[in-house]
Formats: C-alpha cells, sequence, structure tokens
C-alpha cells in the first residue's frame, strides 16, 4: 500500500532522509519512530506530497507521489503534529469545508462530517470556534479531516500530542480499529503507544533505517540470550552457587538488596526454559520465593540500543555518515530549511486538508 524506495531529501548540504527505503502492507499499522532530527517529519512530508524529495520514489496505494501527486493524495488521510485549523471556524464549518475541497458529493457531506465527529469524539464542539479548542480537541479535529474522505493511507504525526489519558486511550482503541479499513503510519514519541498499536516498526535515526521489523521480532534478536528475575528472601544465605548449578543457566548476577530479600538475573541459555527447576531450587533450600518472571527488552531498550549504536558510529565502528541531528531534524530550526512552517499560513493548511 506504501512503497518508499531509496528515498533522499537534501536541504543544501545536509541530508534529512539518507537512502530511506520500507514498505507497508494494505491493512497494516507501522510505527514510524526515531530522535529528533531522525527525519521522520521530513519523510512524511514527502509521502503526503508536501516536500519533494531529491532522490527516489514514494507510492501510496499504487500512486507515484511525484508523478501521480493528485490521485496519491485522494487516498491519503494526513495528520501533521501541528493541525492545519482555521480559527475564526467553527469545528463543523472546518469539517464541512474540507469535505467540500476533497470532492466529497453535496448530498454527503453532512453524513461524513457527522460520522468522523462522532468516531473522534468531537460532536459536542461542532459549534465550537477552533481557535478556542484545546490542544487535545485540536488534534481530534485534525484526526477526523484526515478520515472524512475515507482514505486507504492514515499518516499520522505524533497523533496522541497534547491528549489526557482518557483521551489517549480512546484514540489508540480508535488507530487500532482502523487498522484493516485503512493503512496507517504512525510516529510517536510514546513508545508503549507502537507497542500497543503497531504489528510492525521502523526506526530511523540521522535519517537512515537502522530496524524493521515486529517489536517482538526486535526482541528477540537484539536479547540474545533469554533471563529471568527471582527474588528471595533467603535468610542470609548465599543463593547464587546453588543457583548456578541449575541445569541451563549461564550466569547468576545480584540485582539488588533490601530488607533481608535479595533479587538476582539469571541468563539462560537459548532454547532453554528453567523456571521450574530455579522454583525448586529455591523451595528445596528452604527460602521463600517472592518473585519469578520472565524480562525482556522493552521498545525503549530496543531504541536506545539502536540508535545510539549508530549515533556512536554503528556496531562495526564505522561513521555512519548522516548529518549532523539538528539539521537532519523534525522540526528542528535547520530540520526543514526552505521548507513551509506547517499550519503557518491559511492557504498552506488549505491545501494540506486536501488528502
Amino acid at each position: 500500500m506504501v512503497e518508499v524506495q531509496h528515498v533522499t531529501k537534501r536541504y543544501g548540504s545536509f541530508t534529512a532522509v539518507d537512502d530511506l527505503s520500507f514498505e507497508v502492507e494494505p491493512g497494516e499499522i507501522l510505527g514510524f519512530l526515531g530522535p529528533n532530527g531522525a527525519g521522520k517529519t521530513t519523510t512524511m512530508r514527502i509521502l503526503t506530497g508536501y516536500l519533494p524529495a531529491t532522490e527516489g520514489r514514494a507510492r501510496v496505494a499504487g500512486f507515484d507521489v511525484f508523478d501521480e501527486p493528485i490521485e496519491a493524495k485522494r487516498r491519503t488521510g494526513y495528520l501533521p503534529e501541528t493541525p492545519p485549523l482555521y480559527p475564526e471556524m467553527t469545528v463543523g464549518e472546518y469539517l464541512q469545508f474540507v469535505a467540500r475541497i476533497n470532492g466529497i458529493a453535496a448530498g454527503d457531506r453532512a453524513a461524513r462530517v457527522g460520522a468522523a465527529m462522532e468516531r473522534t469524539s468531537i460532536t459536542d464542539m461542532a459549534e465550537r470556534f477552533c481557535g478556542t479548542l484545546s490542544k487535545g480537541y485540536r488534534q481530534r479535529v485534525g484526526l477526523a479531516q484526515a478520515l472524512l474522505h475515507e482514505p486507504d493511507v492514515l499518516i499520522l504525526d505524533e497523533p496522541t500530542a497534547g491528549l489526557d489519558p482518557r483521551q489517549i486511550i480512546e484514540t489508540r482503541r480508535l488507530i487500532t480499529e482502523l487498522a484493516g479499513d485503512h493503512t496507517v503510519i504512525l510516529s510517536t514519541h510514546i513508545l508503549p503507544e507502537v507497542s500497543q498499536t503497531c504489528q510492525r516498526v521502523v526506526i530511523i535515526n540521522r535519517g537512515r533505517v537502522v530496524a524493521v521489523d515486529s517489536p517482538d521480532n526486535l526482541t528477540a534478536r537484539l536479547q540474545g540470550s533469554q533471563s529471568l528475575y527471582l527474588q528471595v528472601d533467603s535468610g542470609g544465605d548465599d543463593p547464587v552457587p546453588a543457583l548456578t548449578d541449575v541445569p541451563g543457566v549461564a550466569g547468576v548476577s545480584a540485582a539488588d538488596r533490601r530488607d533481608g530479600v535479595a533479587g538476582f538475573q539469571i541468563e539462560i541459555a537459548p532454547g532453554r526454559d528453567v523456571r521450574r527447576d530455579v522454583s525448586r531450587t529455591v523451595v528445596t533450600n528452604g527460602w521463600g520465593l517472592l518473585e519469578l518472571r520472565a524480562q525482556q527488552m522493552s521498545l525503549e531498550d530496543i531504541f536506545l540500543q539502536l540508535t545510539t549504536e549508530e549515533a556512536a558510529g554503528g556496531p562495526d565502528g564505522t561513521d555512519p555518515g548522516g548529518p549532523p541531528e539538528e539539521a537532519a531534524g523534525d522540526g528542528g530550526p535547520g530540520s526543514d530549511a526552505g521548507a513551509p512552517d506547517e499550519g503557518a499560513e491559511p492557504i498552506e493548511a488549505e491545501e494540506r486538508t486536501n488528502g
């Protein structure tokens, strides 16, 4: 549904996106991650036709965003980080306007607007002026305009920014429900949000892809051996020798100790499940078994490991060759030099709402 092939974007001597390639399957929710300055927003602007690429090709629903921009935009819904709202319009007027410029037939506009407002829980805001809305409601109105023309692809840049916890949960639920009917590319800095909503993750750093996989596969690939966390009340005994003798245990190290209770990190040989033997050892020695759980790398751990390796020169010690972080980026002063400011002028906002 979305194809990005060797896309590069340069601003003068700075390379914001460097030979970027990935694909998104129909009905999939793809998490698009990277630190500030990684090139996420630049990539999204290229996919929506808001910026041209310096090199490479991008297709949305089979249409080239450079050669067939109108057809590609008709199949794309875009929520930029700053929703392109007209402050002097009411929410209802704004969505009616967006429906009209998207080419929705006059007889269908009221139904489409009503359905979009209901899906995003803003029906009670229809008569409120956009300029008086809180940041959370601005985000929801922006999501409603992205859904109005029932696009094949939704590109969402920080869709939960500024929402309260209840609104975040509702928005995550809505995004999950959109999968299947829509293909979703979701950019966010809230990493648990990706774990809860996305089937696959693209992580970029300094304009380059550093990983493409599901969160579970990334965990398995980067973590190597599995590990357990064990907490026992050993009555002053040292459990390490007994735990080390358990078949399949590759190593034991102290993790924490407090009030006579000790925690241990147990490394496990690949392909082994030692939980029964570890618990039997603890009970046989008369120790109190307080906690035993498998440990996995969180998405935050994966993100930090991959982006730190790249920033330090990559796993092999070579220079990744990307631009300085400030210039590569995503919203810094140098990130989009020469590019229009999102939502700065009404005419730009009007152009962006068309798809």
